[in-house]
């Protein structure tokens, strides 16, 4: 795999603390690449630098080697991009926008679009600008993704699906991806990113948090919450308890502990001396990791209180 986008310590200062700093990170060929961030924390100042619409401070960006700040004409011959914000030229019709857009990416076998219309259950005949949320985004995902390109920007691309939608989108990206795509996408949804990421990028007020690779959630060790019936029971517990506690919360009166495999008669021998309202098994996902383990950062760094 070799890298496709590559952004180097990237820098635009808005002022008042907005903006992007010494933004930093690669995506190969073959790869899902997850952007995750509060509205405001960057990811769309982050894609659009990549389209070569914003001029950055310091730093650079690229496309399959190309400058995306002196090359932009070169590179969108070879980039498939939804916007965060829909905004359709007054061409008519859906069919009308689609049929430009092909004739501008030179698109001569048009069987693959009628595909993805179909996939999106897309009325093409709909005027754009009567459109709904959904359907807008619908179309914008149909002209991203009709040319087969070698990079996809998407910036939140599943804005106004349905859930049944989400999941035709997730199963696109995944084609595209084993098709050997280079795929960058911004999403608040962490279950895409589950589905889809093999990396993840965290960032907040325009910096880079934290990137970790989805392989190693899948290896991580069983994480089971423990909830006691009273305050001296959780104390007692995590004073003596041989296993990794992840988090506790004293006001609802449970804990996540980290239980390795080879710990798993350590967690029933320690929790049998206590009467506990439930002890279950936590799915590891990348939300649990963001609130888990990002916020309570922050909230330590503040000298806060950890709660979940």
């Amino acid at each position: 795999m070799h890298d496709v986008i590559k952004v180097s310590d990237m820098t635009k200062d808005y002022g008042g603390g907005r903006g992007i700093f010494n933004m930093d990170f690669s995506v190969g060929s073959g790869e899902v690449f997850g952007i995750v961030g509060t509205n405001g924390s960057g990811k769309t100042t982050t894609l659009r630098h990549l389209m070569g619409f914003l001029r950055p401070d310091s730093g650079s960006c690229s496309i399959l080697g190309l400058s995306c700040l002196k090359d932009t004409r070169e590179i969108m011959k070879h980039v498939g991009y939804v916007p965060g914000e829909i905004d359709f030229p007054d061409v008519g019709t859906g069919t009308s926008f689609l049929k430009i857009q092909a004739e501008l990416l030179g698109i001569k076998d048009r069987a693959y679009i009628g595909r993805l219309v179909d996939m999106f259950k897309l009325d093409t005949d709909a005027p754009l600008k009567r459109m709904s949320k959904g359907m807008k985004q619908k179309t914008a995902l149909v002209a991203a993704f009709m040319s087969r390109p070698d990079v996809l920007l998407l910036d939140e691309p599943s804005t106004g699906l349905d859930p049944l939608m989400r999941d035709t989108l997730i199963g696109l990206i995944l084609e595209e991806k084993h098709r050997g795509a280079a795929v960058l996408m911004s999403t608040h949804i962490f279950k895409e990113l589950d589905d889809a990421a093999d990396r993840v990028m965290f960032i907040n007020a325009g910096r880079r948090t934290d990137l970790i690779e989805r392989s190693s959630l899948e290896s991580a060790a069983p994480v089971y919450r423990l909830g006691f019936r009273s305050l001296d029971d959780l104390d007692r517990f995590t004073a003596n308890t041989e296993l990794t506690v992840r988090h506790s919360n004293r006001s609802c009166l449970h804990l996540d502990a980290a239980v390795e495999p080879a710990q798993t008669a350590e967690l029933f021998r320690e929790t049998a001396a206590f009467d506990l309202r439930y002890l279950r098994e936590k799915p590891f996902t990348l939300e649990s990791y963001y609130t888990e383990t990002i916020s309570i950062s922050k909230s330590r760094s503040k000298g806060g209180k950890e709660s979940a």
